[in-house]
């Protein structure tokens, strides 16, 4: 039986895993402080402003496209029309699109004529359908709702990220300026120190 209690261990002495300095760290300086702000910042606008930029953009741009294929789908309508020629190019294989003369005529009775796309391989006189506006002259076919949702995601991803690449650029920079002031204090402490540290104003 050990008379002169539990032994003790030599060598330095392990801190504790919890045992914290508790208050201010007087190493931690006001350029420190400075950028673990800036980093929650940074953080905080990738987590939270990030996707309501994003959904705001794409939502907005949506509607705006969607009020145009409204408005495209009131303005235009098809009607059947004839084909005055053989299309372009008819060497070109499939049913590419190609551009043809058709020959149509209005509400008003009047024959009318123009350059139409049709695809596949029409003959002189066969019927092809064709978009008119209200005026009965040949236009593109509207916009569908298709465009619509590819135009608002392209739009969110291209805010997300003009946001992600803005707030990296702001990070980047804001180091780079504390980063600044850091090397000329430590330059200006260096010069008052050194000559004591290397003995060089010792007589």
């Amino acid at each position: 039986m050990n008379t002169h209690g539990p032994r003790r261990a030599f060598g330095t002495h392990q801190p504790r895993p919890r045992a914290h300095a508790r208050g201010r760290n007087p190493l931690r300086r006001r350029s420190d402080r400075i950028q673990t702000w800036c980093t929650a910042l940074f953080l905080l606008t990738l987590v939270c402003g990030l996707p309501f930029a994003a959904l705001g953009a794409a939502g907005a741009a949506y509607g705006s496209q969607m009020r145009v294929v409204r408005a495209e789908e009131a303005a235009r309508h098809q009607i059947t029309a004839r084909l005055a020629e053989a299309p372009a190019d008819p060497g070109r294989a499939g049913r590419a699109p190609r551009q043809a003369r058709v020959l149509w005529t209005g509400t008003d009775g009047a024959h009318h004529s123009g350059l139409a796309t049709v695809t596949g391989g029409p003959r002189p006189g066969d019927a092809v359908r064709v978009w008119v506006d209200r005026a009965g002259e040949l236009v593109r076919a509207p916009a569908s709702p298709a465009t619509a949702r590819t135009v608002g995601w392209f739009t969110g991803c291209l805010t997300a990220a003009a946001v992600v690449m803005l707030a990296c650029a702001a990070r980047t920079r804001t180091r780079q300026v504390l980063d600044r002031g850091r090397y000329a204090r430590w330059e200006a402490e260096w010069k008052e120190v050194e000559p004591a540290w290397s003995g060089r104003n010792r007589r």
